[in-house]
């Protein structure tokens, strides 16, 4: 049974790192951010921090969120010639797998936004999808120990469980998230299924 004061606990959590980001000025396009992993100014710079990273850089498969902020990680994924792996939106469609040999350079901008990895991607049965070395994920919230808050519908979560269970990942898979620092917060209650991030990159 869920507990209601938890999940109205991680709403506030959410509702006041959404005021903090529009009130300080650095919130980006699509807005309003409010109920999205929201995207900000300083996303190019956390994904280049991420991708400096000796997880990024030993790194063959990517699964990265498909969510505005991480389009930068997605772009240099197909840039640095990583395989890539995005849920679709709410995982309507399941999964795509781009491969970076079939983008072309002039269209590796395109292809890391949602209408350009279906454009690029190859729908692939999750059964199916390589050995996962890295994933990023998008964040409303986190703390500096590693506990996260999305948007609040789980699917980071459920996507994790299905690839756990399916061997794609292990408890050794690196997880991260690129962050506006204004994005950290103090404390996040957290459930058995909530599942950490290990590395947060900033701007």
């Amino acid at each position: 049974m869920m507990n209601n004061a938890l999940i109205n606990e991680k709403q506030i959590i959410r509702m006041l790192v959404w005021k903090r980001l529009e009130e300080s000025g650095v919130a980006e396009f699509p807005k309003p951010i409010i109920g999205r992993i929201p995207n900000f100014i300083g996303a190019a710079a956390a994904a280049d921090l991420l991708c400096s990273h000796a997880i990024y850089r030993r790194a063959i498969v990517v699964k990265v969120s498909p969510d505005s902020p991480q389009r930068y990680v997605r772009k240099r994924c197909l840039m640095d010639g990583k395989l890539l792996i995005v849920p679709t939106p709410r995982i309507r469609n399941g999964f795509l797998k781009i491969d970076p040999k079939i983008v072309p350079k002039s269209q590796v901008d395109f292809a890391s936004t949602i209408k350009g990895s279906y454009h690029f991607g190859q729908k692939i049965r999750i059964e199916d999808i390589p050995e996962v070395d890295l994933i990023v994920v998008g964040s409303v919230a986190a703390t500096k120990d590693g506990w996260r808050l999305g948007k609040g519908e789980g699917y980071s979560e459920i996507e994790y469980a299905v690839l756990r269970m399916l061997n794609k990942v292990s408890e050794d898979t690196p997880i991260a998230t690129t962050i506006h620092h204004l994005q950290i917060v103090e404390n996040i209650p957290h459930e058995i299924f909530d599942v950490p991030v290990d590395y947060i990159f900033t701007e």
